[in-house]
């Protein structure tokens, strides 16, 4: 897909979106094991995107859970973490092969 342009996050209704957060969490972790480990852990918030990150559209107590719980998958020095929280309106664009594991659908009932 040449030119993907994947609003799905961004087009929901303001009051719903303003309940859940758009974040992306991207790592370079060194030790396989604690890599699997993560990566295992981050599939319950959202879904891979590429090798080394994942989105997910998140309640503000699973944000919490999240932002407290990820530096322990980390060794000082060796490692990092990066998570982004992405507020408002925002655009994602993407080239070349798409690798979403599963699909995400939101049923937004008023």
């Amino acid at each position: 897909m040449d030119d993907l342009n994947e609003e799905y996050y961004f087009d929901t209704i303001e009051e719903f979106q303003s309940e859940r957060y758009f974040v992306l969490v991207i790592y370079d972790i060194v030790d396989n094991k604690k890599r699997l480990k993560l990566s295992q852990y981050l599939l319950g918030y959202g879904i891979r995107v590429q090798k080394s990150s994942f989105e997910m559209m998140i309640t503000k107590e699973k944000y919490n859970k999240l932002i407290k719980e990820l530096p322990t998958y980390i060794e000082e020095g060796e490692d990092s973490i990066r998570l982004y929280k992405i507020l408002g309106k925002g655009q994602m664009k993407a080239w070349g092969q798409e690798n979403l594991e599963e699909e995400i659908e939101e049923v937004v009932i008023i």
